[in-house]
């Protein structure tokens, strides 16, 4: 699977209707329908994307809408998350990471402490890096360690992978939050029950 029909998928899977089980069957469907390999290829260009959120100036804002309660897996989710709002809002966020204030899943959750957030509503999706090995694994079901097979060739296709180059953090334009750090005001983090 080459990167641009990666982001076709992913570009649909943000555009689809209905809740995230609905629409991580439609993906499901969408793998189930190519080669097992490209299960694998699709699992590779997910991490990979998913790898290029990991800078500070998107830790600083993740931190910033979770009200500091982001963990080092809460971000892994929001990386996938990230990645299924399609390529052009993937790449916009990591060039500058103040357009997440302008997201109507974001806009939607300012104002309200996340423990009154509903489930899926949080800007995480874990569910995502689990489809290309359900596939894998429907589609092998004859191997007896289909998990393993799983990682085996994962890491074969990784391996093969050329290695990316190294990612600026966002320039002038990310060197700040302003819309985001109005929509979510530092002082107003976590609150304790009355």
């Amino acid at each position: 699977m080459d990167e641009n029909t990666f982001w076709t998928l992913m570009d649909e899977l943000g555009r689809r209707p209905g809740g995230r089980p609905e629409r991580l069957e439609w993906l499901r469907g969408r793998l189930r329908c190519r080669p097992v390999a490209e299960a694998v290829e699709f699992q590779v260009r997910l991490e990979s994307a998913c790898g290029a959120v990991a800078t500070d100036a998107l830790w600083r804002a993740v931190r910033r809408i979770e009200s500091g309660l982001c963990s080092d897996d809460g971000f892994d989710y929001f990386a996938l998350w990230l990645v299924a709002q399609g390529r052009e809002t993937y790449e916009a966020v990591l060039a500058d990471p103040d357009v997440l204030a302008g997201l109507a899943g974001i806009r939607a959750l300012a104002g309200r402490h996340p423990r009154e957030w509903h489930d899926d509503e949080w800007p995480e999706w874990e569910e995502l890096d689990y489809v290309a090995q359900e596939v894998f694994e429907e589609l092998t079901g004859g191997v007896d360690d289909r998990e393993e097979a799983f990682y085996d060739a994962l890491e074969a296709a990784q391996e093969a992978e050329p290695e990316p180059g190294p990612r600026a953090e966002p320039g002038a334009a990310g060197d700040g939050t302003p819309r985001l750090d109005a929509l979510f005001p530092a002082g107003a983090g976590p609150r304790r029950p009355s």
